[in-house]
């Protein structure tokens, strides 16, 4: 009993008969619409999200099984927060927060891709990937919730596995995410401000030397390089700016 398999990265519930799968099906006889419709299925939690899927055919009954990877634990952090993207400077920004019940959730998902032996190490492992993309958890800084974890706090969610949310705590979750961004907003105006105020005190210096300034203000990096970039391209000779070689003067 021959069995071929083909895998194919796809958008979570938008499988479609179009390349790369429809050509790399039709040779195998097998029934194409019913492997999209099948595929649909199985990856429509993962919208907007590419999920790697592997389909295997028996070559001689064109019976097939799909089997649906995981996206990374990143992308499904931001699928449950709601965002497009971790902060930039996640010691200093919030994005949004999550529930643990949201992180058991992504836990059972990425279950056989992660290094914990446990429900609880595992439950951890996807805290410390919000820790770093600048999500909270529970309200506080991820690596607390962790503290918090290792306390037993949440013993009862991780045990029982509950991954559901309240209208209510869902609500919640969506104001803490508009402060959040109020907040960011409100920061960066801070320091764009005070990186202003640094270039008007230093004008005329290079500007590795402004950088070190803003560096020392306690400026973010993502801000001093956008504003260094900007000194450093008037610092350009004209020439270079337009890509062209300034000629040496003629002895």
């Amino acid at each position: 009993m021959a069995k071929e398999s083909i895998d194919v990265l796809i958008e979570g519930g938008k499988a479609i008969a179009a390349p790369p799968l429809g050509p790399a099906l039709g040779p195998l006889g097998v029934n194409i619409g019913e492997v999209v419709a099948k595929i649909n299925e199985k990856t429509q939690d993962f919208k907007k999200m590419q999920v790697p899927v592997k389909v295997t055919i028996d070559s001689d009954t064109k019976e097939f099984t799909i089997t649906v990877g995981t996206p990374p634990a990143s992308a499904l952090i931001k699928k449950e927060a709601g965002v497009e993207k971790g902060a930039g400077n996640p010691l200093a920004d919030k994005v949004a927060d999550l529930k643990i019940e949201q992180i058991i959730k992504i836990a059972k998902m990425k279950a056989d891709n992660l290094l914990g032996v446990d429900a609880k190490a595992k439950v951890k492992e996807i805290i410390g990937t919000c820790d770093s993309m600048g999500i909270l958890v529970e309200g506080k800084q991820a690596r607390e919730t962790i503290v918090d974890v290792n306390s037993g706090m949440f013993e009862k969610q991780i045990t029982s596995g509950k991954t559901e949310l309240s209208a209510e705590e869902l609500k919640e979750l969506e104001e803490e995410k508009k402060r959040l961004e109020e907040e960011m907003k409100e920061k960066r105006a801070e320091f764009e401000a005070k990186a202003k105020e640094v270039l008007a005190l230093m004008k005329g210096k290079e500007a590795n030397t402004i950088k070190k300034k803003m560096v020392e203000e306690g400026i973010p990096e993502l801000i001093i390089n956008e504003f260094v970039k900007d000194e450093e391209k008037k610092e350009e000779p004209e020439g270079e700016k337009k890509g062209e070689k300034t000629e040496e003067p003629k002895k």
